[in-house]
């Protein structure tokens, strides 16, 4: 099927309605609100995660979302991106239980934040092979899908690192960087199937992504995930003649210093 948006009341629940969506990386962060806010608009959605655990805790509030009216079904995938195999099993699983997929957002990702001359190997290959070949891997898969159903929206959650490197994040802005040229590429081949594929590359999101628990990663100065989400459900409502094919998104006041 063909998204289009923008038809329905302001605030419905049923803006999604009859759309399958795949979110990788969905079982916190910025997926995992990505994924509630779909639901809550009537999408069918497979969130996929490395972690069991983490996905099994995510069903447990997701469900709270699932039961409103009108909202969409939820199913969850254990799934490592970085295996071929995996992604594929990500899409099929989708095609299996809802019927297809329209919409695609690879949000999985990780950092390591070192000096080159510190990172290890495994660091970095494990950086570069879920921020950019898990992207690969679950695009090569979903496009066939995504043609069966006339089209769709692929949405790649990159960062503002891609842009502007920075000291120590070597591996992770590298990866970012290529992240925006696959994604233009991308964009370039499948546009005229009616696949639309844009970036969404945020500031400093006030979550634990580099693998800290430390609870003043909310600082009040950052985005929340929320104001990621938002942007991504906006970039979804877009008529079919519009193609936002890149969106930053930053802070309004950046801490000083």
């Amino acid at each position: 099927m063909t998204l289009e948006g923008g038809k329905e009341a302001r605030g419905g629940s049923t803006r999604f309605a009859g759309s399958v969506a795949v979110v990788t990386g969905g079982s916190r962060g910025i997926g995992r609100e990505v994924a509630e806010s779909l639901l809550q608009y009537g999408a069918d959605v497979l969130i996929s995660g490395r972690s069991a655990e983490a996905l099994a805790e995510a069903a447990s509030v997701l469900p709270e979302v699932t039961g409103a009216a009108g909202a969409g079904r939820l199913e969850t995938v254990a799934a490592d991106v970085r295996r071929p195999a995996d992604a594929e099993r990500v899409i099929k699983t989708a095609v299996d239980r809802f019927g297809g997929v329209d919409i695609l957002i690879n949000n999985a990702g990780v950092g390591h934040f070192e000096a080159v001359a510190e990172q290890s190997v495994d660091d970095w290959a494990q950086v570069i092979e879920t921020n950019l070949s898990g992207v690969f891997y679950c695009c090569r898969a979903a496009i066939p899908v995504l043609r069966q159903r006339g089209g769709g929206w692929i949405v790649n959650i990159g960062s503002l690192a891609g842009s502007y490197p920075f000291a120590n994040g070597a591996a992770y802005c590298a990866s970012k960087a290529g992240l925006d040229a696959f994604s233009a590429a991308l964009m370039q081949e499948v546009r005229f199937d009616g696949i639309r594929v844009s970036v969404v590359a945020p500031g400093s999101v006030g979550t634990a992504f580099a693998g800290s628990d430390d609870r003043h990663a909310a600082a009040p100065w950052k985005l929340t995930v929320s104001d990621v989400a938002q942007v991504v459900v906006d970039l979804l409502r877009h008529e079919s003649r519009s193609l936002p094919s890149r969106v930053e998104i930053r802070p309004s006041q950046p801490r000083k210093g």
